[in-house]
């Protein structure tokens, strides 16, 4: 398997410091880890749309974006495994999170590993995963992994994770997402191969 492995994250929350945000680089840092220990080279980037949001603002089409809106759009759809993560907001993701990924190219992400993750004020909301991320990324053909990462506020102390069973879900995502991750890495070398 040869390359570099991207890994990008995206933070739905239009908030600065946010529990969102803290949760998609936790997640983040454990597949790099996970992939690194396995031996392959891994870049990571975690784009926060408290940010980065305002770039897109404004802008109905793709050609209309700013430069540095462009640049994330591409990050997104050339990564080899993609995180989100948004905050429960009005029972769905939040309105910018859908903004921004309404410029995504329509077949830009088949097949490629997505993890999804939300974060809400009590565990009534954990179904936005299943919901709302995974019709939205089946749109895209994506390969949504099996286990998605939701955390309510008693997870976190400080903006900072402090449950046990919240990292041992994202222990179990990210050892139940590597073998897809792996998997496509391997048939991305054999589509590679069969073109020499």
């Amino acid at each position: 398997m040869a390359g570099t492995v991207s890994i990008v994250a995206v933070s739905g929350s239009l908030h600065a410091p946010s529990k969102t945000t803290v949760l998609a680089r936790e997640i983040l840092e454990a597949f790099a880890d996970a992939l690194r220990d396995g031996g392959i080279d891994v870049e990571t980037r975690l784009i926060e749309l408290s940010e980065i949001g305002r770039e897109f603002s404004g802008a109905l089409n793709r050609s209309e974006l700013s430069p540095t809106a462009e640049e994330t759009i591409r990050d997104i759809e050339a990564a080899t495994l993609l995180i989100v993560a948004s905050p429960v907001y009005r029972a769905s993701f939040t309105g910018l999170f859908k903004h921004v990924f309404d410029f995504v190219g329509q077949y830009s992400l088949i097949d490629k590993p997505v993890l999804l993750a939300a974060t809400g004020g009590s565990d009534r909301h954990a179904l936005i995963i299943e919901h709302q991320f995974r019709p939205l990324f089946s749109f895209f053909q994506a390969l949504t992994l099996p286990i998605g990462v939701y955390a309510s506020d008693p997870d976190f102390v400080d903006y900072r994770i402090e449950s046990e069973s919240l990292r041992e879900r994202i222990e179990q995502a990210v050892q139940r997402g590597i073998p897809v991750v792996r998997g496509t890495l391997a048939d991305s070398v054999s589509e590679y191969v069969s073109t020499w």
